[in-house]
């Protein structure tokens, strides 16, 4: 056909014509690293088979991501890449031009932009127009082309103009927040969830095999990778922590993919469902079966078990405790529960996995202990938020005038009549009707604290003429589904609902939530907040409407939203605000002035946990004159050190939080995070990483990150491990290392060497480390040859050495 309307899978189109193609010619405004990863291997082909590349995208709104243009240039250094400088003209072209020599070729114009959304996900209208029927207007576009590409507008792009262009977008992203999410928002939507594509692209994206239909997105990888590499390892136990909305599920499924059987545990039968429907989606060739009150399937590959079946000890006997290589229990923090334990007592994985968003403690036991203190991963939704992951939100609090301390507390919950009878008054609900009419967009989820409470406040926004519904076991008007489906179709305004859509039930159309509840469990508001914060189209943020009082708990809340703790001094600025300086773009917070006097009272009472780090560091600070290092943060600090890695990932994390890096060392760090990250959490059975970085780092900041042989360290390693009595006794003290220890052989420990620290740090750093030939390496990528990067890894590495010796001693 020599014209084509293309409006879907545009990939299709495209990656014929790159490996047809001996010239390949594309011009997007905008250019995303989701799209240049799909299309990568199909470049570099084309690349290595010697094809003319050119590439030019656009700067307009500063959509294009850095991370896409480095990817890109990373594909082969004989692709051509150059960026339009609009200097904020508008640039909006989209053209894939495909030269086959001899008057044949193929020209695509249209609205798809280069991302993975644009070639795959959305609808599109794109023209396709065949060289030979149209060889004109073929090659007058050829011609144009050449013009762009080398316009006086335009740039080279290499790794110094790419980090120029990183630093003005995100100058321009922290000033115009609003407008850059306006016009990226679809492009980014991509990357929250696994979608399904076309069976012709079963292989594009494909890390996991070639049958499976979707894969894993930006904030599954990450993830993925931390748990195989925990596995690697030698750990058989491990949790995950995400933010709802990331696809934990998904994550569980992807990691599935490697093992035999796999048991599944929920505590909910829409959590197994769902599961199920993931786990089959990942995995079609599988066979799935639900162990709960109505089945029985025992011999599944993917068994979904509803814990309260399988704790029963006559259901664990239908299986043998070596059943199931895997075990996965989602929302694990509720698995510290008595009714989990006899389960994970009795059957045996060879690898157990705890999934879970909110991983406090609900029942007073640490649900840490169940996966032996190993984080494989951890994100919390306020950087999901930062990365596009999740959508931005507009918390309004509303100040409720309930006196909850002449409400009796019964240990766990407030005493549910008197409650009640403070909460159905016409005049509250007339105050929670004015707020929600306010502040509410389409689709609204009300969380309350009763049955009565939900049915007393549908009935009266019904009487005011709002389509709303109470959804609770009790329900006779619909169904669950049903109800999911008026709201997100919009023939509901709001549902009003007790428990139901804590967890396991997903509405990425609901963009308002209204709590008219105490927060007795920031478990449950984490929660519960999550419901609104999926990306959906049409969807720029989440409005949060809030009524806090005096009930327990509520100075928590700011705890969840604010990334920033505020020094007492400055506290009642910090929570009055009507935008938090270090959220997330997009994200808002606005509180009566009520709601600032009780957070003014309760803030005083007892500080949030990063506002405890942030005091102590800052008293540290200003003891030492200077900025303490990592070492003296551990040895002087007030706060656990340990505690800086677990809410920023790194110390260095941390200071960036707490503004206190300067503008080189914040982009040392956005250049070199993922090493950092990777010296900070590889884990450490043996000292043996840290003292072979420990040995690189001696070499200089010139030449650290030069490669090094096991031959090469074997000397240095010995005399580092015999230094030390302590040292010695520690780690050098088993049958193999005992006889080194007392017949050094420069050979037998080149060969250990390479057998442990070279051999494992290789094989569980994705890439950061190679290890070839009796030679360690780092990736190019691993860490920039700033000196700041050789500062810091050298903190890391020794203050790593300190707390293994302290722990091990």
């Amino acid at each position: 056909m020599d014209i084509k309307l293309i409006t879907e899978n545009l990939a299709d189109e495209l990656i014929p014509g790159i490996q047809k193609a001996t010239g390949i010619y594309i011009l997007t405004s905008f250019v995303m690293d989701s799209g240049v990863r799909l299309l990568q291997p199909h470049l570099k082909s084309a690349a290595d088979r010697g094809a003319d590349i050119k590439v030019l995208a656009g700067d307009y709104l500063f959509v294009t991501q850095p991370q896409a243009l480095q990817r890109l240039l990373a594909i082969d250094e004989r692709i051509e890449a150059r960026l339009w400088r609009s200097y904020g003209a508008s640039f909006h072209p989209k053209a894939y031009l495909f030269d086959y020599d001899q008057g044949q070729g193929l020209m695509i114009v249209g609205s798809s932009n280069f991302s993975l959304s644009a070639f795959r996900l959305g609808y599109e209208w794109n023209l396709a127009v065949n060289a030979e029927a149209e060889p004109f207007t073929f090659q007058q576009a050829l011609g144009q082309f050449m013009k762009s590409f080398y316009h006086d507008q335009t740039c080279t792009l290499h790794a110094e103009s790419v980090k120029e262009y990183e630093r003005d977008y995100w100058k321009y992203h922290s000033k115009f927040p609003e407008l850059a999410r306006v016009v990226s928002e679809t492009e980014e939507s991509e990357l929250m969830m696994p979608v399904k594509v076309s069976k012709a692209a079963s292989s594009d994206f494909n890390d996991f095999g070639v049958n499976s239909i979707i894969h894993p997105r930006p904030a599954q990888q990450a993830a993925l990778d931390a748990i195989h590499a925990t596995w690697e390892e030698g750990h058989d136990k491990a949790m995950v922590i995400m933010a709802t909305g990331l696809g934990k599920t998904y994550l569980a499924g992807f990691f599935a993919k490697s093992f035999r059987r796999v048991l599944f545990i929920a505590h909910r039968e829409e959590i197994l469902l769902q599961a199920q429907r993931s786990f089959q989606s990942v995995m079609p060739d599988r066979s799935s079966g639900l162990y709960n009150g109505t089945e029985k399937d025992s011999s599944s590959d993917l068994v979904f078990a509803s814990i309260y079946t399988l704790g029963i000890r006559k259901h664990q006997k239908r299986f043998a405790p070596e059943d199931f290589d895997l075990i996965i229990v989602d929302e694990v923090h509720h698995a510290a529960a008595q009714s989990y334990a006899t389960v994970l007592n009795y059957f045996k994985p060879d690898f157990f996995l705890g999934i879970t968003a909110t991983p406090e403690r609900m029942d007073g036991r640490d649900v840490y202990a169940l996966c032996d203190g190993n984080v494989a991963y951890q994100i919390h939704f306020i950087e999901a938020i930062s990365r596009g992951w999740l959508s931005p939100f507009h918390y309004y609090g509303v100040y409720d005038d309930i006196d909850y301390s002449s409400i009796p507390w019964l240990g766990s919950r407030y005493d549910e009549k008197e409650l009640i009878a403070a909460q159905l008054r016409k005049d509250r609900a007339a105050m929670i009707l004015k707020s929600w009419e306010r502040y509410k967009q389409t689709r609204s989820l009300g969380f309350c604290s009763s049955i009565q409470q939900a049915d007393f406040l549908a009935m009266f926004f019904k009487e005011q003429g709002i389509r709303s519904l109470s959804l609770h076991s009790r329900t006779t008007e619909m169904t669950r589904s049903e109800a999911i489906h008026a709201l997100t179709e919009g023939e509901l305004e709001i549902v009003f609902t007790v428990d139901l859509f804590n967890e396991g039930v997903d509405i990425p159309t609901v963009d308002t939530l209204l709590f008219v509840r105490p927060t007795e469990s920031i478990t449950v508001f984490t929660q519960q907040v999550g419901r609104g914060l999926r990306l959906a189209d049409g969807k720029s943020h989440c409005v949060i409407i809030d009524l806090i009082g005096n009930y327990r708990n509520a100075e928590l809340k700011m705890s969840l939203f604010q990334r920033n703790a505020s020094e007492p001094s400055s506290r009642r600025q910090s929570v009055a605000s009507t935008a938090v300086t270090d959220a997330p773009s997009g994200c808002i917070i606005e509180l009566e002035t009520g709601v600032v006097n009780l957070f003014e009272t309760l803030l005083a009472r007892k500080q949030p946990r990063k506002e405890k780090l942030l005091t102590s560091y800052r008293e540290l600070k200003r003891e030492l004159g200077r900025r303490p290092t990592y070492m003296e943060l551990h040895l002087y600090g007030a706060a656990p050190s340990r505690e800086y890695r677990q809410e920023f990932k790194s110390y260095i994390g941390f200071l960036l939080w707490a503004d206190e890096l300067t503008a080189e060392e914040r982009n040392a760090y956005i250049q070199s995070e993922r090493w950092l990250q990777e010296v900070e959490s590889t884990v450490m059975s043996r000292s043996y990483k840290m003292v072979l970085l420990f040995i690189m780092l001696e070499r200089g900041a010139e030449r650290w990150r030069d490669p090094i042989t096991s031959r090469e360290a074997a000397p240095l390693f010995y005399r580092y491990m015999m230094e030390k009595e302590y040292r010695r006794r520690i780690d050098f003290s088993d049958k193999e290392t005992g006889r080194l220890a007392e017949n050094y052989n420069e050979i037998k420990m080149a060969a250990l060497i390479a057998r442990m620290p070279m051999t494992n740090w290789s094989g569980s750093s994705n890439g950061l480390i190679t290890y070839e030939n009796g030679t360690m390496s780092l990736a190019r990528e691993a860490a920039t040859d700033s000196v700041v990067v050789y500062e810091w890894t050298r903190e890391i590495c020794l203050y790593r050495l300190q707390t293994y010796f302290e722990r091990k001693a």
